[in-house]
């Protein structure tokens, strides 16, 4: 299912046939809309969709073109438009310098009001930026460091603009122009940003995607976006719908909430998620965030976690798969007799079984678990995180302690296991070849370096 993050329906274009053109957009599985209003009075004909239609969302704000007129009074306005039920963000705005409608110097003072009143309302903002890159990057910076969230919508700057953006952990998207033929620029751009930071647009009724260029653009037409996105990444559109989706529950809170995936598949891996529950506290881990990974959401409590014949079930034949790998945000070893009952299964079956843990299952479980292992897991794989003890301690938040025995544990374990490996976080604090040399030449088995974005 597809989500249309950005799309006009209040223009006059629509006026005549717009439950036609709803219709023909959920035929093509794209079951929910969020409309950004440009001036008040569209965000007023934006509330009157919006209890029109249950799949529309809203957003309300001034655009740079509509702020010539700018006074702190239209704050009050856009506030009492914001409180309406199923109006998600301020937006749409930000500045446009290609075009001379609004003098620059208001558009930056409309643009920092509006993000201002974003950030006391707790809403995340629709974003505009042509032609004004530095004044837009430089505004939406500082106000990324006080906790604003947003969307740069129709991107079109640099990559180096589009890398700052997902390091302040905003959403970018593109409309119809990632399809145009003389745009390999902005392809090469799309190319390398993350799934997990892109959202899908139509800006409907502009920048309709080939081959429908000239015509009115319309909801219906993002699946031909998000085909060319999953083409610049090698992927699925199915995979695309997911994560993106995905992306606009995170940012907007619209779209469909589903119960947590107990199972996903990463490559032609099936991943098992055991548990959210870790004895450690990882800084750079989304346990405690959004934990979702590719766009399934992993987020689940404790009276959520399935027995293992739910697993089972969703696994079928363990063949048709490289791996299955037991790997959460969490630790498995907490849940160890659900993952012994499940890897037993696997390997009556014929598959391969890999278990990531951090190494303290032997602590969690009051006991020398490894033994246990034969015979059901064929890879160990263990975050060893750091090779120094205190940076240890500091980065997972345990007890100093905790390294000698995570250490113990991948030395026992290769008694056991066919194979073990440690791994790192490529952070920049991690003294990587340090860790190397304790892997392969202290304890004796295989490293690894897990990216990090």
């Amino acid at each position: 299912m597809f989500i249309d993050t950005h799309t006009h329906l209040f223009y006059p274009n629509f006026s005549e046939d717009l439950p036609e053109v709803v219709h023909r957009a959920e035929a093509a599985k794209v079951t929910t809309f969020l409309v950004p209003a440009t001036d008040i009075a569209t965000s007023h004909q934006v509330i009157t969709l919006l209890d029109t239609y249950d799949s529309l969302f809203g957003a309300v704000g001034i655009h740079p073109h509509d702020t010539k007129d700018w006074t702190d009074d239209l704050l009050k306005q856009i506030a009492d438009l914001a409180a309406h039920h199923k109006v998600v963000a301020i937006g749409e705005i930000g500045l446009d310098y290609f075009y001379d409608f609004s003098p620059k110097e208001k558009q930056i003072e409309a643009f920092d009001k509006q993000l201002s009143l974003a950030l006391a309302l707790d809403m995340p903002v629709i974003m505009h930026n042509r032609e004004a890159d530095e004044d837009v990057m430089r505004i939406v910076s500082e106000f990324a460091g006080k906790g604003l969230r947003g969307q740069f919508h129709c991107f079109s700057g640099s990559l180096t603009d589009a890398k700052k953006i997902i390091e302040m952990g905003m959403y970018i998207s593109f409309t119809g122009n990632v399809t145009f033929k003389k745009t390999d620029e902005l392809r090469t751009i799309a190319r390398q940003i993350p799934l997990e930071r892109l959202l899908l647009e139509t800006d409907s009724p502009f920048m309709t995607p080939v081959p429908h260029r000239g015509q009115r653009n319309e909801p219906s037409y993002i699946p031909l976006i998000a085909s060319k996105i999953a083409e610049l990444h090698s992927v699925s559109v199915e995979e695309v719908a997911r994560i993106t989706s995905s992306n606009a529950m995170n940012l907007f809170g619209i779209g469909k909430t589903d119960k947590p995936n107990y199972t996903y598949k990463l490559g032609n891996s099936l991943y098992i998620n055991v548990t959210n529950r870790c004895n450690a506290n990882c800084y750079f881990c989304d346990k405690n965030g959004e934990a979702v990974i590719n766009g399934y959401r992993l987020r689940m409590k404790k009276s959520e976690e399935p027995d293992a014949s739910v697993y089972i079930k969703e696994i079928g034949d363990p063949m048709k798969y490289d791996e299955i790998v037991f790997c959460g945000y969490g630790e498995p070893t907490i849940r160890f007799e659900v993952v012994k009952e499940i890897a037993k299964f696997v390997k009556d079956h014929g598959g391969v079984t890999r278990l990531n843990t951090n190494g303290h299952g032997n602590i969690i479980n009051k006991r020398n678990i490894i033994p246990e292992l034969e015979g059901l897991i064929d890879t160990v794989s263990i975050s060893l995180n750091s090779p120094d003890e205190n940076q240890y301690s500091q980065m997972m938040k345990v007890n100093s302690n905790y390294f000698e025995e995570m250490k113990n544990f991948a030395t026992l374990a290769k008694e056991f296991v066919p194979k073990v490996v440690l791994t790192v976080v490529s952070l920049d604090e991690i003294e990587i070849e340090k860790a190397r040399k304790l892997v392969e030449e202290e304890i004796g088995v295989q490293f690894r370096i897990r990216d990090y974005f």
